[in-house]
């Protein structure tokens, strides 16, 4: 018997180990939160997320949320994870190209021991339907996790408290 075939056999062992090993590994440890940088790290997120959405970039927008996002929109229709979310706000970017969205963050408060903050803020969406330009405002609520070293939104609901122009405004969609 040669040496090549307990050899090879110790070589797919450690791979098959290795592989095993990467695919069961415990989740990276979360590093400690800066509360000195953590709202104005918040701030940079959100200001990436207007950016994004402004550019129709999904991709882009998808990569400030955590992979689980859940969103309630203005119309009460709820989005669970980040690809469906990122296929409903395409969908509606298809429909209505000219859509802008902005959000305005007025408070963010941080419980740094959860790794947790809040974000409340005023947002502005606009499009035009085939009857005129629609504006709707209100405010919101956005949950951020800190994971990875990043801030990444948990959680947004939006709260519709105006609506201008056409007949999108006129009765609840």
């Amino acid at each position: 018997m040669t040496t090549a075939a307990p050899r090879t056999s110790l070589a797919i062992l450690v791979l098959l180990l290795a592989a095993t090993a990467c695919a069961h590994r415990s989740p990276p440890a979360r590093g400690p939160v800066n509360p000195s940088t953590a709202r104005s790290d918040i701030a940079a997120a959100r200001a990436r997320s207007n950016a994004a959405i402004a550019a129709h970039d999904t991709a882009a927008i998808a990569r400030e949320w955590m992979p689980d996002v859940h969103v309630v929109s203005s119309i009460g229709a709820q989005t669970a994870g980040a690809d469906a979310n990122a296929r409903a706000m395409q969908a509606a970017f298809t429909r209505r190209p000219d859509t802008k969205w902005v959000r305005e963050p007025t408070r963010i408060a941080l419980f740094e021991r959860w790794q947790v903050a809040s974000e409340e803020g005023e947002w502005v969406g606009t499009w035009t339907d085939p009857d005129g330009p629609v504006r709707i405002a209100g405010t919101y609520l956005a949950q951020w996790r800190f994971a990875d070293g990043q801030w990444k939104i948990q959680a947004e609901v939006f709260v519709p408290l105006t609506c201008a122009g056409g007949a999108y405004c006129a009765r609840h969609p």
